[in-house]
């Protein structure tokens, strides 16, 4: 790929990372590579991010690396005195074929170490940042989760969201008065109030206790329906400790909305509470406020697989049409969508490139792209405007802030996106008009 619609798999394994509590990463590779991903975080979220490295060089590279990655785990050990440390690989690091399973094992072993240390090879080549997430996510519950006494604590397992997100999350799971564990939790980590003191760790996190007790659980609920069984950590806690697993959609839009608070229901009995069902009303109420204006909507939606396909199921309910949408070469994305109810127009790009995006929506008349940052180019190159959503949004503040899940959430981003269709709308209306009733009459 040329230009490629996502970033690679050691800062999906970083976001992960930063959502339990007290973690440090190392990324065990070169100096550049640990930078590079530290500063695109921290410019969509406004935060700072420490991430260690190993600062693999050219003698690292050709006699081994494991000198490096023990001085780093020293290093980190001494300066942080972290909770739990998180290794992942860049390419450098797995073109040379370092074990870090074994390293760490070692390591532990020798320095008689309690903390937990956890690897996940996550080589840029091998994947997208999305699937060093959800790779990275699975590492920790496979090398955490024991099998512990049964308690009422569910498993909530959840994609790369915002930290707005997160919050709105457990506002709806406390509501429902369900006792849970959420994984990975940034709600505070990557978006911490001002404080006088800095501290190196941000307070929150999902508690390591919480990892330990997963095998417990009395069910997971997981916002992974685009995962294979092989990356799914629900279906590793239920295959290996009987945890039964909900898989369902993003929260996002009346149906994946209802099918996340279904599967509350289902399992804890107790129907949702008058606000929340207001609030799905209002959601309902904002459809038919706007749909008069969306129907004349052609999308181009591109992001994470989980995110692509909850906000192109928002866009078939409200009357937008999806014509470029963006998957994954796992092709589970195109297998999901409801043909039915989208146009033989659709294109699914398995292997999203912007430069792909770009052909697909000139030929396809789009009117309005779905997306990250990264896409603002389909605005400076083809006037199609831009709803930023997703990581990462690096020309515009408050990414970390963006609410989007639930059925406020669903409201807002509804929102946005039809002012976005009504202000182009207004933006060429007269010159529009113009042409179409007087200037073949002049």
């Amino acid at each position: 790929m040329e230009n490629p619609c996502h970033m690679c798999m050691p800062m999906g394994g970083i976001l992960a990372l930063k959502g339990i509590e007290r973690s440090m990463v190392i990324v065990h590779g070169s100096q550049g590579c640990s930078t590079y991903m530290r500063r695109h975080i921290a410019e969509h979220f406004n935060e700072p991010i420490d991430v260690g490295s190993s600062s693999l060089n050219e003698k690292g590279t050709v006699y081994g690396g494991e000198a490096n990655l023990r001085q780093a785990l020293d290093n980190i050990n001494k300066v942080y005195q972290p909770g739990l440390i998180g290794v992942v690989t860049t390419c450098l690091a797995e073109t040379i074929g370092e074990d870090i399973a074994r390293i760490v094992a070692d390591y532990r072993q020798e320095r008689k170490l309690v903390m937990p240390i956890v690897t996940a090879n996550t080589p840029g080549y091998g994947g997208n940042h999305s699937e060093g997430y959800w790779l990275t996510v699975r590492r920790l519950v496979e090398t955490m989760a024991t099998a512990t006494e049964r308690h009422n604590k569910v498993n909530i397992i959840v994609p790369n969201i915002s930290p707005a997100d997160i919050r709105e999350l457990k506002r709806l799971l406390t509501a429902m008065d369900l006792e849970y564990m959420l994984c990975p939790d940034v709600a505070d980590t990557l978006d911490r109030p001002y404080l006088a003191n800095y501290s190196k760790l941000p307070a929150g996190g999902t508690p390591i206790a919480d990892l330990y007790r997963m095998g417990g659980a009395p069910a997971t609920i997981e916002m992974g329906v685009t995962l294979d069984s092989s990356v799914s950590p629900g279906k590793y806690l239920e295959d290996t400790f009987g945890v039964p697993l909900y898989s369902v959609p993003l929260p996002i839009g009346i149906q994946n909305t209802d099918a996340f608070m279904g599967a509350i229901e289902a399992i804890n009995g107790r129907k949702r509470p008058a606000d929340i069902e207001n609030e799905r009303g209002r959601l309902i109420d904002a459809m038919i406020d706007s749909h008069k204006y969306n129907f004349a909507g052609r999308s181009a939606v591109f992001g994470d697989p989980e995110l692509v396909y909850a906000v192109t199921q928002l866009c078939l309910e409200n009357g937008i049409l999806p014509v470029v949408v963006t998957g994954d070469k796992s092709g589970n994305l195109s297998r999901l969508l409801p043909k039915t109810e989208m146009s033989a127009e659709t294109v699914i790009l398995s292997d999203p490139d912007f430069d792909l995006v770009q052909q697909q929506a000139k030929a396809g008349a789009v009117n309005i792209a779905i997306g990250h940052s990264d896409g603002r180019f389909l605005t400076e190159r083809d006037h199609i405007p831009l709803v930023r959503l997703g990581f990462p949004i690096h020309d515009r503040v408050g990414g970390q802030r963006l609410l989007s899940i639930g059925y406020t959430g669903s409201m807002n981003l509804l929102d946005r996106i039809t002012n976005t269709l009504l202000a182009e709308k207004y933006q060429h209306y007269r010159q529009n008009m113009y042409q179409k009733y007087y200037s073949k009459s002049s």
